[in-house]
This record gives structure tokens, sequence and C-alpha cells, in this order.
């Protein structure tokens, strides 16, 4: 999705592997992980957790893992912020679509709430058959012939949706 206007934040580099401790080094290909997570509140929260190239390539995954990305450690004291772009976010709620667990299928559905309203995403329609409310969206530029994806409203309440809300503002910060 060339062209697209936005890029988010989404946590600082460590600069340590979550697995091991052990330090990533600078200009070396590392993985970022967001995960669900319970906080020190005992609250759900999401998490960023990087990984050295080898841990993940390995195998190991963290538990509660909603997304990954690849990235290159910069050099200590270079001024970088870890951007993901709107084309990452679209990957990322298309990669979720077989995610079963409630809480990754709210952030689901709030992060393609905010790309639509960042018209990244446009709405093709709402279907209300089966007893649940299903939106269909397609992304802005899509031939008209493109298949739309579906997801369905979680039926999250305010109070949950307020806390999704503040939690995606944490993790994703428009700059």
């Amino acid at each position: 999705m060339a062209g697209t206007a936005g890029t988010y934040e989404l946590g600082r580099f460590s600069g340590v592997c979550a697995a091991t401790g052990n330090p990533i080094t600078p200009r070396s290909a590392f993985v970022a992980a967001l995960v669900d997570r319970i906080n020190d509140e005992g609250t759900p929260a999401l998490l960023r957790l990087d990984y050295a190239l080898s841990q993940w390539e390995s195998g190991l995954r963290p538990d509660g893992l909603v997304c990954f990305w690849r990235s290159t450690a910069p050099q200590p004291g270079e001024r970088r912020q870890e951007l993901v772009d709107d084309e990452t976010l679209m990957d990322m709620v298309q990669r979720m679509s077989d995610d079963s667990d409630q809480r990754r299928r709210a952030f689901r559905w709030i992060l393609a709430l905010a790309l639509l309203r960042r018209k990244v995403l446009r709405l093709d329609g709402i279907d209300h058959s089966d007893g649940s409310e299903v939106w269909a969206f397609r992304p802005r530029g899509a031939p008209e012939g493109a298949s739309a994806f579906r997801i369905v409203n979680p039926g999250i309440r305010d109070q949950e949706m307020a806390e999704l809300a503040e939690q995606l503002s944490d993790v994703i910060r428009p700059d």
C-alpha cells in the first residue's frame, strides 16, 4: 500500500534480548514482538519485547504474541525511533484474522477502526446476520473487485474500549 501517510511508534528498542538478557549488538538484526501480558497492576496490557534474531529463528516465541516485525539495532546514542508504517499495521490486522483470543480480537478490532479513521481502510458494509455484527473492510485504493476482509465486532463495553484504546495509544503513537 504505497503512499500511506501514517507511521507509528511501537515502544522503544530495549537493547536487550528478552529471552537471554544478552545485549543486542548495534546494527544487528533483531525481532520486536508485541505481546499481551498482565502488567504490575494485574490487568492485561500490550508490551513490546525485543529478541536476538538467533533466538527468534530457533523457534522461540513469547506467550501472548500478538504480532512481530524485524528491524536493525541502532548505534549507541543514535536518536532513532522504531516506526511502523500503515502497511505494516495492515499486515498485523490481516495476520491476526484466525486468532481466537478475545483480547487479541478486540485489539484487532480497535486497530482496524484506527486504520479506518486514518482512511487507510474503507468500510464496505456491516452484516447483522447470524446474531453478530460483521464489518467488511477494504484497503483504500484496492481495485473494486478485490475481496474485503471481515472482522466481527467483539461487542466490547465502553470501559473495555477505553482501556484498550489507552493501551493502543501507549504502544502505537502517531509521530
